[in-house]
């Protein structure tokens, strides 16, 4: 975490700390620490040993009139000196609900998502109800990835405004934002997202995001899902083009469409078993078309047995052919610990043309990951999870992984 993007915490703490005492002990503070050590295999051949402090912090009600302070965050460094890691602040807010007629706000490091756009950012949202139906919100701040130190050139802000129409079955957005980076405009783009719900079967659902300043379409997600019986059946339409910032240089060069259409049944056996086919028709402009097809079934946590089991087969005209399985089984073996055996293995065929002929080998790249894992529980706040994981390719060496983990709630 550089200074600069750490300063909006760093003058909530300063607020935090000279509230009157009397305020602080009303406070409810709650949370979770987890101190984790993790090694792995670099690709120097070297074994680099990440150790990890993550801290999550609840603050409600440090005013009798209900501010609230959330915080997340780790402190990192590899005590083997053979990988870089890096310290993370995730987000670290102050935020009240209601602070001034209907208007909330929130102050600090968060994650602002709209339809629009997203961004990690380090600054002001403030979000007006104008009924209980319909609210705006307003957003503005410093970027955190685009910046090393604070620049007032580098900001993103935006508006959005949500609505819930027809007794609440329809949900519809509309929202703008944009970049700036060293006071060039980088990105302007405007969202729109609605959702209808009839009676609990039948759901339908879009979400828009145009690209203004290249004046063409960005993403689309048209779907909908439908149940009846034991079954229920997904469809989902998704176009894609990617959008780069104005001051890169990957802006100067032709973008391709991707497009996608998908449809899911899952079928509910019992309370706690469910099979679900899924097929997923892939369209490229420069290659071929392919198809992706999955099958499988999975076990709920009910009782004392969790568990799954999926195949995938991907056929391409290219010549890039996938076949491979995903399975995990998870058991509760006392009250205290429960362990899992899982296995991801992934099959790609490939037919090599060599020097642009029409003579081509047949090449096969096995893939292949194997872990165990367990969790212990030490006591009602506190458990202990373990992870090992054994992971090969034809074209590399295998290497191993693993991570040890205490966590406690407060």
């Amino acid at each position: 975490m550089k200074f600069g993007q750490g300063i909006t915490f760093v003058l909530i703490f300063a607020l935090l700390v000279t509230w009157p005492v009397a305020s602080i002990e009303a406070a409810s503070l709650s949370g979770r620490s987890s101190t984790a050590l993790e090694w792995y295999d670099t690709a120097n051949e070297e074994t680099a040993t990440p150790a990890y402090q993550y801290l999550q912090l609840n603050v409600k009600d440090l005013l009798d009139s209900g501010y609230n302070f959330k915080f997340y965050g780790r402190l990192a460094d590899d005590l083997s000196n053979e990988d870089d890691i890096d310290s993370r602040l995730y987000y670290a807010y102050l935020e009240k609900k209601d602070f001034f007629n209907n208007l909330d706000f929130r102050l600090g490091r968060q994650f602002i998502s709209t339809t629009a756009g997203a961004s990690m950012m380090d600054g002001l949202a403030l979000k007006y109800s104008l009924t209980d139906a319909y609210n705006i919100r307003l957003f503005a701040g410093g970027d955190v990835k685009y910046y090393d130190g604070y620049n007032i050139k580098d900001v993103v802000d935006g508006i959005e405004f949500n609505g819930k129409f027809a007794n609440n079955s329809i949900d519809l957005g509309i929202s703008y934002l944009q970049k700036w980076d060293q006071g060039l405009i980088a990105k302007e783009l405007l969202g729109f997202n609605i959702d209808y719900d009839l009676n609990d079967n039948l759901w339908l659902y879009n979400e828009l995001q145009f690209d203004i300043i290249s004046e063409r379409l960005s993403y689309a997600l048209l779907g909908g899902k439908y149940r009846f019986n034991k079954f229920t059946l997904r469809t989902e339409y998704l176009y894609s083009l990617p959008v780069f910032s104005t001051t890169s240089i990957y802006s100067v060069f032709a973008v391709e469409e991707y497009e996608e259409l998908m449809a899911e049944l899952t079928y509910k056996f019992s309370r706690d078993i469910q099979f679900f086919g899924r097929i997923t028709h892939e369209m490229y402009e420069e290659f071929s078309d392919a198809d992706v097809i999955e099958i499988g079934v999975e076990k709920l946590r009910t009782s004392g047995f969790y568990g799954y089991l999926t195949g995938t087969f991907r056929n391409d005209d290219d010549g890039q052919d996938l076949y491979g399985f995903k399975a995990y089984a998870n058991y509760q073996f006392c009250t205290k610990f429960r362990g899992g055996l899982g296995a991801n293995i992934d099959v790609l065929e490939r037919d090599i043309a060599y020097f642009n002929t029409d003579d081509s080998d047949q090449n096969e790249t096995t893939s292949t990951r194997i872990w165990v894992d367990g969790k212990y529980d030490l006591s009602a706040t506190m458990n202990l999870t373990a992870k090992y994981e054994y992971i090969e390719s034809d074209l590399w060496d295998y290497y191993n992984r693993g991570i040890l983990r205490l966590n406690i709630k407060f």
